[in-house]
């Protein structure tokens, strides 16, 4: 991005100094305007600073503005054309890591900047919304959106390790262009509002999702929301767990083994938390959680035909997991007087998987893992995502991190080295229950103590694999 100044007094000392680079309006052979010779001088915007004599110059009063103005030109970022896959361990450390690193917040923009880096810094699992062709049903700034989102958003955070509030806000610019979408540009949202309109309305994503009731219709949808009841005899949850008896309750199964899981928490608002801490567990097993698929008898290993959910809570069979039982093991266990009422359902298991699972003997597992955790603290949205395969191989992402001049100012964000969280990951969630928030190192309290969605990947789903 250029600026042009046009010169209309002379140089001082003329003789002595020319104005080197100056041109009649024309920048690499294109004319831009016309004015006589050595009397237009093309800079780069980032190298601009607003002129003292002018304050007016220094901060337009309209915020949503000011992304636009010339005091921005230190902060601007790339457009990067290439498709980019994400960069891991060294790689990524070299160029993620710092001050002004990560997204640029600015305005009211946490919950989509934190979002945003949660879902692309480290993770391909969803780039082929970045690489679909419009179709002939798509929104008329579908292509805008997509190349937006692709060459001035992710790709230049893989390479670059950065990205301005200038693009940013033009994704919010675009957000408020659908009906349903007002806001976007300045007011404080959630991260699943952004997910929705974006996903549904703009890109018409896939529904990463497909979930059934009891057998009902399949719904579609972009994230899950925890809905359970207290339990207080929990003092810190696993994602695993809050999965499952969320399950349990509202009687759900995956369709389909979904590639990416976003699961929102226990939570609701800036203030109301469930859960003093959550544990997110680094993988998810969902096998117990799929439709026809083949399950492992909770009894004695065999191929299971029933579920019963009344036997969950059930502490003399394995509390607190999915109870599915074989033939002659489901007729065992609910010869007990205490389970004789239980309602067991029988599964649906094909044929040819029954078959598979013999031949094998052994039951396949479908397991995601994490690759990003977003917390919220007094409404301020941060982002913990995981960069390679260690367990130390954490960062932590604020677009806010720290500020350049007072109110009118502009926000500086940075990416830090989180090491101290793969120690609180390996903890039992008892050992976990046990420490005193204010005592927990580093970034890690955010981590446990704030966390509003979970999100996890298929390791087989990467498309740059």
């Amino acid at each position: 991005m250029l600026a042009t100044l046009h010169l209309y007094e002379e140089l001082s000392h003329p003789k002595e100094e020319e104005c080197v680079g100056c041109t009649d309006g024309t920048f690499k052979g294109t004319r831009y305007f016309t004015c006589p010779p050595k009397k237009a001088l093309f800079v780069k915007l980032k190298c601009c600073r607003p002129d003292s004599r002018f304050p007016s110059l220094h901060h337009s009063a309209n915020p949503i503005e000011r992304c636009n103005s010339i005091a921005f030109g230190g902060y601007l970022s790339e457009v990067v054309h290439e498709n980019t896959p994400p960069r891991t361990e060294n790689d990524g450390l070299e160029v993620m890591v710092g001050k002004k690193k990560g997204i640029q917040g600015h305005y009211n923009s946490c919950y989509l900047d934190s979002t945003l880096f949660c879902l692309f810094s480290f993770s391909s699992v969803l780039d082929t919304v970045l690489l679909r062709p419009r179709a002939k049903t798509d929104v008329e700034y579908y292509k805008e959106t997509q190349e937006l989102l692709r060459t001035e958003i992710v790709n230049p955070l893989r390479i670059h390790g950065y990205v301005c509030a200038t693009k940013i806000m033009k994704l919010r610019r675009i957000l408020e262009k659908v009906e349903a979408a007002s806001g976007f540009t300045s007011e404080e949202k959630d991260p699943e509002e952004f997910l929705n309109i974006l996903f549904h309305h703009i890109l018409r994503v896939d529904p990463l999702l497909k979930l059934r009731s009891a057998g009902q219709k399949v719904q579609d949808c972009y994230f899950y929301q925890i809905f359970m009841d207290k339990k207080d005899k929990v003092l810190v949850p696993t994602s695993q767990q809050l999965l499952e008896w969320s399950f349990i309750n509202s009687d759900l199964k995956f369709a389909e083994a979904p590639s990416c899981l976003i699961i929102q928490m226990p939570r609701f608002g800036k203030d109301f938390k469930m859960f003093n801490k959550i544990f997110p567990s680094l993988e998810l097993d969902i096998t117990d959680l799929l439709e026809d698929t083949p399950r492992e008898c909770r009894i004695c290993g065999g191929l299971a035909l029933y579920e019963c959910r009344d036997c969950y809570e059930d502490g003399d069979i394995t509390a607190g997991k999915i109870k599915q039982f074989c033939e002659k093991c489901n007729t065992q266990v609910h010869l007990h007087p205490r389970r004789k009422s239980h309602r067991h359902g029988k599964l649906s298991v094909p044929k040819e998987l029954q078959e598979s699972v013999w031949r094998q003997g052994s039951f396949p597992h479908q397991r995601m893992e994490l690759f990003a955790v977003l917390c919220i603290e007094t409404s301020h949205y941060v982002a913990f995502v995981k960069y390679g395969a260690a367990d130390s191989a954490w960062l932590f992402f604020d677009s806010m991190a720290d500020r350049d001049g007072g109110q009118n100012g502009f926000n500086i964000p940075q990416v830090s080295p989180c090491p101290e969280v793969g120690a609180y990951l390996k903890m039992t969630p008892e050992e976990l229950h046990a420490l005193d928030p204010k005592n927990i190192q580093g970034y890690a309290r955010r981590l446990l103590c704030d966390a509003y969605m979970c999100m996890y990947q298929s390791p087989t789903m990467s498309l740059y694999k």
